[in-house]
């Protein structure tokens, strides 16, 4: 199932709007907190990052389309917050927290050590793969026509618009975590992961260039041989 944040390709958006000028990373103090935020509870670990890109996922359409980018941010947030039983429906209305369970306070992130965990960054990298015989390099594949396999309605990195393409494999990145069961629980699953390149014309009605290429990472699993 598609959901509303797969905007690629929709129609009646209008243009991608750009700035003139380079953009500060953070226009304003609220959205440097709110990134802080999550972070620090992702330290926690009661999530994984797919946990977090499919929280926000999950908000509603209204709220997804009226929120900016870090009010998504906030709002995935507080779901996973609540849903995990770090936090309660009342504190959030009182503004009032409890104190932390000590299992939680063991695993809070000190500001010291902050620099250090974020540059080592969250490989998704694994040695082995359980699903099948890798694709070649140079081969041609078309993407399936499908979301989430496993869970219906389930997170997927596959945006819509290139289901049933064909593209061929650029590069190849050994075996990667599997966000569309990671996001779940239901293991890391780790597949072979590839770049592949599509032509602008085929996967858009009227693009700038006919010599355009689309370059998309995608699991062995959105595949298919032709």
């Amino acid at each position: 199932m598609s959901r509303v944040h797969d905007m690629g390709g929709r129609f009646g958006d209008g243009p991608v709007r750009r700035d003139a000028d380079p953009e500060p990373v953070f226009k304003e103090e609220w959205q440097a907190h709110a990134l802080a935020l999550t972070l620090a509870a992702g330290s926690l670990g009661r999530w994984s990052l797919d946990e977090s890109r499919h929280a926000r996922e999950c908000l509603e359409p209204r709220d997804y389309m009226r929120f900016s980018y870090y009010e998504k941010w906030l709002a995935g947030l507080t779901d996973l917050l609540v849903a995990k039983l770090i936090v309660t429906p009342e504190e959030l209305s009182s503004l009032s927290a409890q104190p932390a369970a000590p299992e939680l306070q063991q695993r809070r992130l000190p500001a010291a050590k902050v620099a250090a965990v974020l540059s080592s960054g969250g490989p998704t990298l694994r040695e082995e793969a359980g699903n099948g015989i890798a694709f070649e390099l140079g081969q041609k594949l078309r993407v399936r026509r499908s979301g989430n396999l496993a869970v219906a309605g389930g997170h997927s990195r596959l945006p819509a618009y290139v289901m049933g393409q064909v593209g061929t494999i650029i590069t190849l990145h050994g075996n990667h975590v599997f966000p569309d069961s990671n996001a779940h629980r239901a293991g890391e699953a780790p597949e072979p992961l590839y770049t592949l390149s599509f032509a602008a014309n085929d996967l858009w009605e009227d693009a700038e260039s006919d010599q355009d290429q689309v370059m998309l990472d995608l699991w062995h699993s959105y595949l298919e041989p032709l």
